[in-house]
């Protein structure tokens, strides 16, 4: 079990840094911008870790049920 917990580390790690690299680039973007242009760039972060997260997720379960290994189904 403890080697399925190392593997997580990674995905979950990647997903981390990406959600809070966007969250500062659109950050910064957004108190550049006025009006709907800041509602937009406000959208998009969300967006983009919502979608992060599912994958991530997504990468998890398979890492627990043994299909390390993606591209051998290819």
């Amino acid at each position: 079990m403890k080697l399925h917990h190392k593997k997580m580390i990674a995905p979950i790690f990647i997903t981390v840094v990406v959600i809070l690299y966007y969250g500062f680039y659109f950050g910064i973007l957004i108190r550049l911008f006025d009006g709907f242009c800041k509602y937009l760039l406000g959208i998009v972060p969300i967006v983009l870790a919502v979608v992060m997260i599912a994958v991530c997720i997504e990468r998890i379960r398979e890492i627990r049920s043994g299909e390390e290994d993606d591209l051998s189904k290819y």
